[in-house]
């Protein structure tokens, strides 16, 4: 037995390592390889210095060593990594490395020093790959990406056998469990243009969640057709992510044809789709296809319910919401589908846009007797709704007392009050405001202080932004605002371009008497096909083994290759998106557009609206509804015909405020009636008609004489669940007393007392005017009696 004084000294080791060594072929037994490694251990504990701060260490020791005594000095814990690391260098200069000895390395540095694994991995000449597996694992735990990265690349040249679909996955998932998204991306377009293995549905669905919450939709479409193009097999989940995206962005035809993909779609599937086809108005096939769900034994949840409602309530259809707000509550056993805060202020919002402001209290009185807690956002809904339905006085009194309890007001009510009082004309309370924003710590948006500007603008009082530089302290935001508008004033007075002279801003062909063409949205036979598919669908079906036969017949009508961007957005265009400074130009450009205009500079405005588009900024909605709805009313319908051929050009989405304003223009040109034939295609493509449109049409109608019309297009108003506004009533009284229809005029104004709406100014000038036609059809009844009289006495 060796005592403790009888460890061998360097110069001794010689000649104790040759004897092991001709030792080993007559099978050296385990005990002498355990005092060996003891031995070694004790005299390599204390290392030499490394002056050339490399991980190897030249060791003063006779090699090779005997792979089972290294395996030994590799697992030791007092040895350290760099001199565990400088023990196998220098055993793999003289012999090839075991599998075993390798393993020790990996396995040992992986739990002590993850930086010396990729110098300990180049070394090894052959790994195993659980080992392999175990040291990429402890690189990825350490977030070294770059070493793990290295790793599958030198695996990829020396050892491919070490390369799994498991082996790729873990570094695409660690590295997206890091928010290192562009690197996992790069990794995983790598991984597709070599050979087969895929890497796994875990991480491929991951990643595509990951680019779709990120908004990143080119890159996201640009994966889907390299997987695509390698055959890749998705799976249900990955499907519903496919699904989902593109359904949200617009893409209906593509999201139908993976749906019709799947052979057994769940309740997520289900889910996406229905999503999409209200994310897209398509309202009436997403109720169809919700109706086939039941029926074929899908039952709704409650996002079921959620993306319904939501999708009816910003269509305007609020009857057929609380209808579905009404089968949730007779289907909620055991609290699996209770309507939630969500779902209450969808409905809330909803009432609250159709004008039914006593329902909607009502309704949220009930939210309340539920035992729905309403949040922040129910109260901002409300206060909204309140300005918005001619009760400030109520909405502003809601927000003092919610203000003065300390709590469910945020920096969003503060903006609702800030924008309506600057709407007002009262930009000294909305600036007091902001101070108490500010004082509360909430952050000033761009919403908030862009109406504050054009306040200031719409009173002539630019000198009171000083107030609100001194309000809003450490924000970057109004320093940007102040120099953007410095800037664009500067850009201004920059003289134009002489050799854009006499060129139209927005060149056209034809004029907006040719809307059909613009509209012209169902390709020839389409509503044909369309008449057909619905009159079938309440007969035989055509595939009696589908499990959705109406969403089945949508995917064959749809063409897949169509990525063409909406025709019809389902969201109204905003003149603040407040993206940051994604959006910060046009948001901008927006809301100088909105002070120009309304100070009736129209040229420059367009003036703005060039340069910032020679600046690569791209219009948005509510750019071109601005400029058009200008041309509109100055009478310009040859330009704001070529605003509506740029929109298609650019394929940007028109919406309800884009249409009401092309039936203004028809309105002006006399042709009403064609106006009526656009909402019908409109209505086909997924629109809808808000209480703002029904006006506008009724008005155009009314104009042209088309009274039988108006009165059948009130009718389907409030057959919709619309109320009427003051306006409705007083374009109806108007174009009624116009017409010489008295008596229906005085109908309308006793329904208008009698629904507790408010007359307004325009209202006593209507009446003015029809008090005016009631005294003229006096005198001319009174003259035609005078007439009679005489001409009775003239012929007894």
């Amino acid at each position: 037995m060796l005592k403790r004084s009888s460890f061998l000294s360097p110069s001794l080791l010689s000649s104790k390592i040759s004897n092991q060594t001709s030792s080993s072929s007559t099978s050296c037994s385990q005990l002498s390889d355990v005092l060996l490694a003891a031995s070694l251990t004790k005299s390599l504990s204390s290392p030499k210095p490394n002056n050339n701060n490399t991980d190897v260490v030249p060791l003063p020791l006779p090699l090779p060593l005997p792979d089972s005594v290294l395996v030994h000095l590799l697992r030791h814990p007092s040895l350290t990594p760099s001199t565990k690391l400088s023990l196998f260098a220098n055993s793999s200069n003289t012999t090839n490395n075991s599998i075993s000895s390798s393993s020790a390395l990996l396995f040992s540095l992986s739990r002590s020093s993850p930086r010396h694994l990729l110098p300990a991995l180049r070394l090894s000449s052959t790994l195993s790959p659980s080992a392999f597996r175990t040291a990429l694992d402890s690189l990825l735990r350490s977030s070294r990406f770059d070493d793990a990265i290295a790793a599958l690349d030198l695996a990829h040249r020396s050892h491919p056998h070490l390369l799994t679909p498991h082996t790729y996955s873990s570094v695409v998932l660690a590295l997206l469990r890091k928010s290192h998204l562009p690197l996992a991306l790069s990794l995983f377009r790598t991984i597709l243009l070599s050979s087969p293995p895929y890497p796994t549905h875990l991480s491929t669905n991951t990643l595509l969640l990951s680019l779709l919450k990120s908004d990143l939709r080119d890159d996201f479409r640009h994966l889907f057709d390299q997987l695509s193009q390698r055959g890749y097999p998705f799976d249900l989940c990955g499907h519903n992510i496919l699904i989902h995206a593109f359904g949200l962005w617009g893409h209906l035809a593509l999201a139908l044809s993976l749906f019709k993909r799947i052979d057994s779609p769940d309740h997520c599937t289900y889910n996406s789709l229905l999503k999409a086809l209200c994310s897209n108005g398509k309202l009436k096939d997403a109720l169809r296809a919700y109706e086939d769900m039941k029926e074929y034994g899908h039952e709704p949840d409650r996002f079921t319910y959620r993306t319904l409602i939501h999708g009816c309530v910003k269509s305007y259809l609020v009857d057929d919401a609380m209808r579905l707000f009404q089968e949730m509550e007779y289907n909620n056993n055991n609290n699996v589908v209770k309507a939630d805060t969500v779902v209450y202020n969808a409905l809330l919002d909803g009432l609250l846009k159709v004008g039914k402001l006593t329902e909607a209290c009502r309704f949220f009185e009930k939210m309340v007797s539920d035992g729905v807690r309403a949040s922040s956002c129910s109260f901002n809904i409300l206060i909204d709704g309140l300005f918005k339905n001619g009760r400030a006085a109520a909405g502003f009194a809601l927000f003092c007392d919610l203000k003065k309890k300390g709590r469910l007001v945020d920096a969003i009510s503060f903006s609702i009050v800030v924008s309506n009082l600057s709407r007002e004309g009262r930009v000294a309370e909305a600036l007091d405001l902001v101070k108490e924003m500010e004082g509360r710590g909430f952050v000033v948006d761009l919403v908030t202080i862009t109406s504050i500007l054009i306040g200031l603008h719409k009173i002539g009082r630019w000198d009171m932004a000083e107030r609100l530089v001194k309000h809003v302290r450490d924000n970057a935001l109004l320093p940007n605002v102040l120099r953007w508008k410095d800037d664009m004033e500067a850009s201004l007075q920059s003289p134009q371009d002489k050799g854009k002279d006499y060129t139209p801003l927005f060149p056209s062909v034809g004029s907006l008497g040719d809307i059909m063409s613009w509209t012209n949205l169902l390709s020839p036979g389409e509503e044909e096909e369309d008449r057909e598919g619905h009159n079938s669908s309440d007969g035989e079906r055509k595939d009696e083994w589908s499990l959705s036969p109406y969403l089945d017949r949508l995917a064959n009508k749809s063409d897949p290759s169509d990525d063409s961007s909406w025709m019809f957005s389902a969201s109204r265009g905003k003149r603040v998106q407040d993206k940051g400074i994604k959006s910060f130009d046009v948001d901008m450009v927006n809301t100088y557009l909105s002070i120009f205009l309304a100070k009736g500079k129209l040229s420059r405005a367009c003036k703005l609206f060039e340069i910032f588009s020679s600046f690569g900024t791209d219009p948005v909605s509510y750019t071109y509804n601005s400029l058009m709805s200008a041309f509109i009313k100055k009478g310009y319908m040859k330009e704001a015909w070529g605003i509506l051929q740029e929109i298609g050009d650019k394929h940007c989405p028109a919406d309800v405020a884009t249409y009401n304003l092309i039936i203004q223009g028809l309105g002006k040109m006399g042709k009403a009636d064609l106006g009526t034939n656009v909402l019908d295609r409109m209505l086909k493509k997924g629109g809808y008609l808000d209480i703002v449109m029904y006006n506008t049409l009724l008005h155009a109608l009314g104009k042209a004489g088309m009274m039988d019309e108006v009165n059948t297009l009130f009718d389907k108003m409030t057959g919709s669940g619309i109320n009427p506004d003051v306006v409705t009533y007083n374009t109806l009284i108007e174009v009624h007393a116009k017409a010489g229809h008295v008596k229906e005029a005085y109908k309308f104004l006793r329904k208008m007392l009698a629904a507790g709406c408010s007359p307004n100014h325009v209202t006593d000038t209507i009446l003015d005017f029809l008090e005016k036609e009631v005294e003229q059809m006096r005198l001319r009844q009174a003259s035609m009696r005078r007439e009679e009289e005489l001409d009775t006495n003239r012929h007894p």
